[in-house]
């Protein structure tokens, strides 16, 4: 059973509403931000994450700023700030500066949430039967407000029958594989394993592992991903024991104003979600070269390289 759209997070007259994904699995807690700053802070202190989710939340943020009359362009500021790598809040925000309105952002969320049907078809089109797959940190319906990329992708080869087991990355610090994914497996009934960050090396050389799909933070126009830190060595790990390695993101993460991973912001989030005690460096993101990428696929279809022609060619058409 997959998330209804509306549970992840909505628009009411009163704010915007978010499901507290700091609480799953335990518990099912909604959060109620009624000014772009708390929904800021909502933002920063991931009661919602994964780029598209954000994109929306950022959205409703606006509509309610223009609703209650508050300053729009303050709102837009406070939340273009809230966190730096994931594009698709800037490209939100920029979509409802034409039509800063509620229904503007509603249909902003039901077509992210169309964007990844389509996506996780074209994905499931990629997965052999009886495949074994990995993914990292959480890309389902919490991440992107509805059905998901890259989970979507294995929920949609699962109804495929063509999908066997997912192992799902713990994604330390944060546990988004271990608490979110995992969650949301379970509830599509998928058959699935939690495993250490560090196991899934011994997984591959072990010819357990059939397929890598992840979704993505920023995908720059040469084909380089920003996406959850950890990702950028599954990447290296699934190149050298020649295992596909798909990213699975609506067109709305692809960012073809960055030429390339260098240029992509990385956020830095605070040591103590590592260790309270010890100096520690906690990088939120990392960025896979576009080498390590087997396919990159939106709501348009498979993209290889050279990314810079197929995406760019996708952003031209749409």
């Amino acid at each position: 059973m997959t998330l209804d759209p509306e549970r992840i997070l909505r628009l009411e007259d009163d704010g915007v509403v978010l499901l507290d994904q700091r609480r799953l699995p335990d518990e099912e807690v909604e959060v109620t931000c009624r000014t772009a700053a708390e929904l800021a802070d909502a933002i920063r202190g991931m009661v919602v994450r994964g780029a598209p989710a954000i994109g929306i939340a950022a959205a409703y943020g606006i509509a309610h700023a223009a609703a209650s009359g508050a300053d729009v362009d303050e709102a837009d500021r406070v939340l273009r700030a809230s966190r730096p790598t994931a594009v698709n809040l800037a490209w939100a925000l920029d979509e409802m500066r034409r039509d800063p309105s509620p229904d503007h952002a509603r249909t902003i969320h039901r077509d992210e949430v169309a964007r990844c049907r389509t996506m996780a078809a074209h994905a499931a089109d990629l997965i052999t039967p009886g495949s074994r797959a990995l993914t990292h940190c959480n890309a389902g319906g919490l991440a992107t407000g509805g059905y998901g990329s890259a989970v979507g992708a294995l929920i949609a080869a699962w109804e495929r029958e063509l999908l066997e087991y997912v192992w799902v990355d713990e994604t330390r610090p944060l546990l988004q594989g271990a608490r979110l994914t995992a969650w949301e497996l379970e509830r599509a009934s998928i058959p699935h394993a939690v495993i250490a960050d560090s196991a899934a090396a011994s997984l591959m050389a072990a010819g357990d592992v059939d397929v890598v799909v992840t979704g993505a933070d920023r995908i720059a126009a040469n084909g380089d991903t920003a996406n959850k830190i950890g990702t950028y060595g599954l990447a290296v790990l699934a190149d050298h024991h020649g295992i596909p390695f798909y990213v699975v993101a609506p067109t709305s993460t692809v960012d073809l104003a960055t030429e390339s991973g260098d240029e992509i912001p990385i956020e830095s989030r605070d040591p103590a979600e590592i260790t309270g005690r010890f100096a520690a460096h906690n990088p939120a993101f990392d960025v896979t070269p576009a080498a390590l990428v087997t396919g990159i696929v939106t709501e348009r279809g498979v993209h290889y390289a050279p990314y810079e022609e197929s995406l760019t060619a996708e952003t031209a058409a749409a």
